[in-house]
């Protein structure tokens, strides 16, 4: 990062989960300006996940979609965006393997 100078503009973005693992050189002070934390979604925000990964799955007639994402949802604290993917791919696939023609409960 050194060479650049004051008035180029650059703007560097980074990701990471293990923050503790970075080279000091990257978070002395003066280094970046802006840390933006994303924290595991809330009991909200995992059901607005579920919904859009249940949108392509074709789920039990008895129950609509958004009560399966509300009771998802409250049975998978600590779940990440990527979890509840997984989750729902999952069950999709294991319907698959028992040739259901829809997903039930009993997959997730």
């Amino acid at each position: 990062m050194d060479g650049f100078l004051t008035d180029s503009h650059v703007i560097v973005m980074a990701a990471t989960n293990r923050q503790n693992l970075l080279d000091t050189a990257l978070i002395r002070p003066g280094r970046f300006d802006r840390i933006v934390e994303v924290n595991l979604p809330d009991l909200e925000g995992r059901r607005q996940i579920f919904n859009v990964h249940l949108r392509k799955i074709i789920v039990e007639q008895s129950k609509d979609k958004d009560q399966y994402a509300r009771r998802l949802a409250s049975l998978t604290p600590g779940f990440s965006g990527a979890d509840i993917a997984n989750l729902c791919n999952e069950a999709a696939l294991l319907a698959a393997r028992n040739n259901k023609e829809c997903v039930d409960s009993h997959d997730f």
